[in-house]
């Protein structure tokens, strides 16, 4: 046979066997796959090339230095000198308000103060007013003027003319800042914006001792002179400054699209696993309907290389339709992605390209032909005996192998899918482990349900001891039916129970009455008539005193962010630390190991130690008796660790990485925080303590929280949509699972009533079966939704969640209802069949 005619012949067996139904479980499974995995893939693929493609603009330059500290006017100087544009930056938080009196607004706003010719790279938009149209701005605001964006304006009630007070200035408004083009996402910048000239800066006062400022130099030209210059100063930057390039520049955003990425691809990974085990179950029920025409067809002279031949091109057209269906699926759903994350990007997304399509229909070929063939090859075998017998023997030698070049095909494409080794390895490992847990405990429960049948005789009926019979006569079937059932299962209950358990214990996690205003730059000759305003209001908040030391040496040993693979470890050595000072033990901080600071060590003629959190020692791998030397005001302070500390962060209040006694760091150049709980009918508390003290800010925890719970509500929202997809794919292999039990027993049924069993033993014997395969699934799976539940708990939330213990109850009363009623809809036909037509059909 030709290849046309083999095509043909292929054509017209999967026309015949789709008006059947017999390839709907294989082709709904699919697409599922191929939908949620583009749906991702497209999103992400624009992702990528927004990011690519306005690099440049989200720097505002071609190259940017970052620095917690002024940068040597040299580095400037340089530059220029090579022909290079540069300008200057500084951003900052702060307190700014509109008015006075009874009328007095204030609001956090994220100050950043511009040189003439920023940005270098995009454009600043602005409006004369809210709520108009916006043109290209003309340079940087004006001497004794600001723009502030959209937000603050509404915050403070704020129009064009109107003056704001910014530290000691007053600063008029002269338009409204509707685009930033190097706008990031940091704690600080979910604050409104308000950008104004570097030259009215000092007048402002706000740059004081604790101030946390980012210094940036913006530079840009021709890309040789770029590269040389990045080249030059890479091994000439100090401690605190680094290099932004269109590779590594907002990390913030990055880090967010990651995050929300690595989420979603989770989430498309486990639908594909589901979508595996239903491909998986599909096409062993495809197979054993087609044993007899195969057996038909070996009759009338085809071959065995035919027969695969046929079959295989059948499915390559049927694979190749499920998954363009699921790529444009993918498509249309992945605006609704973009609906939701998108907006975390300050830049329009271009069309996604053609390579989440390549990998959709891969993905779908891969998922068909991996678990698939390993069935067709029975088909292959068939024996011309079957016309007459209706027997094929048992599954060749080759079957499990054909299974693990399927599970190989389907780790690879994790792999590749995922777009890591580390987050491949874990979805690969943890569906492995799932699965063999899962089949040790069915087969362990099978053995246990048979000897509780011998043991219990005749006091279970009929139906129980035949249902129970019946599950260990068909004991690898079964289990790859309570498998794939409580895989299904379990994600439901992911999807529902633990999620919702998750979230709860985050709500409580915060104390009604925690702390929700933090006020920062506190000075040392303010410190006292802060404390008294405070008490006057009725507050009596702690305020405890901060020093800027940045880590140098640890036992004697110089270290660098080199010295670390960990991101956050890199991220500790390069910043300052906020150091303090106190006697006793903070509340909500309990100590891990070692020990507090005894009378010794408060005496300034004590050895100078220090108390550790315990997570940012596992972070730098301290422990207790290292020597850690910090640079505080241009001196190095050495201490030793003398105890770790658990602290308690969810309780809101002012703590510390690192607490010394009040004699280590006296004298050294310090300010001063406080938090405390300000009631809703004392909000004009923070009016009147800006009007007293205008260097201080005061940040709104909650307004904060409520901005970065908004951002985690986007990606939360885009995951449960994605989770459509896994929901659908859970129940295709709940549905596939309970078919294939239910055909399994269509001959033994015809059998039973041949011989004599009266329909209703039989359906109690259906009953019992289906409703003891049910309970075991659904107790595996809430299992395995409780451990995974806690794990994430632990490892990527750092709570304790209490374990649902009614949940395994619950679930194996739900899952023995569900099946047993499924099953038994999808059974009770058989019963309706004349069990003559059923033995004439045979045994497939």
């Amino acid at each position: 046979m030709n290849l046309g005619s083999l095509l043909s012949f292929s054509w017209r067996m999967l026309r015949r066997d789709a008006r059947g139904g017999e390839l709907r479980l294989l082709a709904a499974a699919l697409v599922v796959a191929v939908a949620a995995l583009t749906a991702v893939g497209f999103f992400t693929d624009r992702v990528r090339q927004a990011l690519e493609r306005e690099s440049h603009q989200l720097l505002g330059a071609d190259l940017l230095l970052v620095a917690d500290h002024p940068w040597p006017a040299s580095f400037a100087d340089e530059a220029r000198a090579r022909g290079l544009a540069v300008v200057e930056t500084r951003t900052f938080p702060s307190m700014v308000s509109r008015s006075d009196g009874a009328d007095m607004r204030s609001q956090l706003a994220e100050v950043k103060a511009v040189s003439a010719g920023y940005p270098l790279r995009g454009s600043l938009r602005v409006a004369p007013a809210l709520n108009v149209p916006d043109a290209a701005a003309d340079g940087v605001p004006a001497r004794g003027e600001i723009w502030i964006d959209e937000r603050l304006a509404s915050a403070l009630a704020a129009r064009v003319g109107d003056r704001i007070v910014v530290g000691q200035s007053l600063l008029r408004v002269a338009a409204v800042l509707t685009l930033e083009p190097d706008r990031g996402i940091n704690f600080f910048s979910v604050a409104p914006r308000l950008l104004m000239t570097l030259e009215d800066l000092p007048a402002t006062g706000l740059l004081q001792i604790g101030s946390r400022v980012g210094y940036r130099l913006l530079l840009a030209g021709d890309a040789e002179l770029v590269k040389r210059y990045q080249r030059d100063i890479e091994t000439r930057l100090a401690r605190g400054q680094r290099i932004e390039d269109p590779q590594n520049g907002r990390p913030e955003i990055r880090t967010a699209l990651d995050r929300a990425q690595k989420f979603l691809g989770l989430s498309a990974l486990l639908t594909v696993v589901l979508a595996a085990v239903a491909v998986a179950l599909a096409a062993r029920r495809y197979v054993q309907r087609h044993l007899d025409p195969c057996a038909v067809m070996r009759c009338l002279g085809a071959t065995q290389a035919l027969l695969l031949r046929l079959y295989l091109g059948q499915f390559a057209v049927l694979g190749l339709l499920a998954a363009g269906l699921g790529c444009g699926i993918g498509y249309l759903a992945h605006f609704a992605l973009h609906a939701w994350l998108a907006q975390l990007l300050a830049t329009p997304l271009p069309p996604p390209g053609t390579l989440p399509l390549l990998q959709g229909v891969a993905v779908g070929l891969l998922l068909l032909f991996g678990f698939a063939v390993p069935p067709l090859l029975q088909l292959k075998k068939v024996s011309t005996l079957r016309v007459l017998r209706g027997e094929l023997g048992s599954p060749q030698a080759g079957l499990l192998g054909g299974y693990l070049l399927g599970f190989v095909a389907l780790a690879g494409l994790m792999f590749w899918v995922a777009g890591e080794v580390a987050l491949g390895a874990y979805v690969v490992g943890a569906f492995t482990a799932a699965v063999l847990v899962f089949s040790l405990i069915a087969r362990l429960a099978i053995r246990l349900a048979a000897a509780a049948r011998g043991a219990a005789g005749s006091a279970g009926g009929i139906g129980w001891r035949y249902g129970l019979a019946s599950l260990e006569r068909r004991a690898s079937a079964s289990v790859v039916q309570i498998v794939a059932l409580a895989l299904g299962f379990m994600a439901l209950m992911l999807l529902t129970v633990t999620r919702g358990d998750l979230l709860d214990a985050w709500q409580r996690a915060i104390p009604p009455d925690a702390p929700n205003r933090f006020v920062v730059n506190i000075q040392p000759e303010q410190v006292a008539p802060v404390r008294a305003l405070l008490a006057a209001r009725g507050l009596s908040p702690e305020l405890a005193p901060m020093v800027r030391g940045r880590l140098t040496a640890i036992n004697g040993a110089r270290v660098s962010a080199a010295d670390y693979s960990d991101d956050r470890a890199q991220r500790l050595i390069e910043r300052e630390f906020n150091l303090s000072m106190r006697a006793d033990l903070p509340a909500g901080n309990s100590l891990s190991a070692g020990r507090w600071f005894s009378a010794a060590d408060l005496g300034a003629w004590g050895e100078a130690v220090a108390s550790v959190e315990g997570g940012l020692a596992r972070t730098l791998d301290l422990s207790v008796g290292d020597r850690v030397d910090f640079e505080v005001a241009g001196e190095t302070v050495g201490v030793r660790v003398v105890g770790l500390r658990k602290v308690d962060w969810d309780t809101m209040r002012v703590n510390f990485f690192v607490l010394t006694p009040p004699a280590v760091l006296q004298g050294y150049p310090a300010s001063w925080i406080t938090s405390f709980h300000l009631p809703a009918e004392k909000t004009d508390l923070v009016n009147q303590l800006l009007a007293e003290f205008p260097n201080l800010t005061v940040i709104d925890v909650a307004a904060i929280l409520r901005q970065l719970k908004s951002i985690m509500d986007q990606v939360a929202q885009a995951v449960q949509f994605i989770f459509l997809f896994t929901l659908a794919a859970g129940f295709i292999v709940l549905y596939a699972a309970l078919a294939s039990a239910a055909q399994e027993r269509r001959y033994e049924l015809a059998v039973m009533r041949a011989l004599g069993a009266r329909r209703e033993q039989l359906r109690r014997a259906l009953l019992a079966e289906f409703a003891a395969i049910g309970a075991l699934s659904g107790l595996i799976a809430s299992l395995g939704a409780i451990a995974i539940g806690q794990f994430l708990a632990r490892e990527a939330f750092q709570f304790e969640v209490a374990i649902n213990f009614w949940l395994p109850l619950a679930a194996l009363f739900c899952g023995a209802a569900l099946v047993t009623g499924a099953g038994w809809f999808a059974a009770s036909r058989l019963l309706q069949t004349a069990p003559l037509e059923t033995l004439r059909a045979g045994s497939a």
